[in-house]
């Protein structure tokens, strides 16, 4: 059985340790790191997952960030990762847990964020099947570093308003 609280209760250095092993010291050169790059993580939006003795066993964070249009014009959107969970505890339903609180944050926010677009780097059938996440509308997006098309996932209460084609960052504005 897990707990989950707000991931600013939680000592940074113990969440930057279990990043480190879920995730590998490298973990900073991917491109989901670079998408985020100069922003904070949003507090209101992010988990941690406790066990039943207390120990942390997993993290989410949810970030500001956009889609920049041909045009110029960012989108504001909300990056969600690292889902994170200590090697030894994967596939016990942590990582689940934790994607299940920061979406029924996003559900129950009074503020703007409730309506913007949410991109992740992962398992399209798993998101798809649970969260609703999906590349139907992604195949023109790019990234600032490698990734893989078929991974770059969106959820979206209104798909027509996505851009069609646009570079993800973070978002400074």
């Amino acid at each position: 059985m897990s707990t989950i609280v707000p991931l600013a209760n939680v000592d940074a250095t113990l969440v930057e340790e279990l990043l480190d092993r879920a995730f590998g010291p490298d973990r900073h050169a991917r491109t989901a790191y670079r998408m985020r790059e100069g922003v904070e993580w949003l507090p209101a939006l992010s988990f941690a997952a406790l066990d039943d003795e207390d120990y942390l066993v997993g993290t989410i964070q949810l970030w500001p960030v956009a889609l920049t249009d041909p045009d110029g014009r960012a989108h504001p959107m909300l990056m969600v990762g690292p889902v994170a969970v200590i090697p030894e505890r994967q596939q016990e339903g942590f990582g689940k847990a934790l994607m299940l609180a920061a979406l029924r944050a996003l559900d129950h926010s009074a503020s703007a964020a409730v309506s913007l677009p949410q991109v992740l780097i992962g398992d399209a059938e798993y998101y798809r099947r649970f969260f609703g996440f999906s590349a139907d509308h992604t195949a023109q997006w790019y990234c600032p570093g490698p990734f893989d098309r078929d991974r770059l996932l969106v959820r979206c209460d209104n798909p027509s308003v996505l851009p069609e084609k646009g570079m993800l960052g973070p978002w400074l504005g």
